[in-house]
């Protein structure tokens, strides 16, 4: 563990970001499955029930900052590989597969975290999180400005 404590800053978070997205994609490899496939897996799984495609792929774009056509790419590879299925005429559903693959590949990923977030302690998780949602609120909020003026 890190005995002095860098301040966060972009190259902070981009470093624990990208290493846990390393560690799932360690885990996703041998389903043949990518990072942006787990994401949009994950937000039809844990839905109450099949979603609006264009509500999930705007889920998704506003989630990983993807352009919209990889994120229809993404769930036409997902029904295509038998993960999704079309439900009705614009909704997406899981199906059983789709269902055993996300808890799997959960299931596997758990502990790692577990391991991660170990001895960390609630308060720190706290504010860690209070300060990403600040983060996250305000780069979004310069996303959104920057893509106006660029129109």
């Amino acid at each position: 563990m890190t005995t002095t404590a860098p301040l966060v800053d972009p190259r902070t978070i981009a470093l624990a970001h990208y290493a846990s997205r390393a560690v799932l994609e360690r885990v996703l490899a041998p389903y043949g499955t990518t990072f942006l496939q787990n994401v949009t897996l994950r937000l039809v799984a844990v839905a109450d029930g099949p979603l609006d495609r264009a509500a999930l792929v705007d889920s998704v774009t506003d989630a990983v900052k993807v352009d919209t056509a990889d994120a229809h790419r993404t769930v036409e590879e997902l029904v295509s590989a038998g993960l999704l299925v079309t439900a009705e005429a614009s909704r997406v559903g899981i199906t059983e597969a789709g269902r055993e693959l996300y808890a799997r590949t959960s299931a596997e990923t758990a502990p790692v975290s577990a391991r991660v977030y170990a001895g960390i302690s609630e308060e720190d998780r706290a504010v860690t999180g209070r300060v990403l949602a600040l983060i996250t609120e305000r780069a979004n909020a310069e996303l959104a400005a920057l893509e106006a003026r660029q129109g």
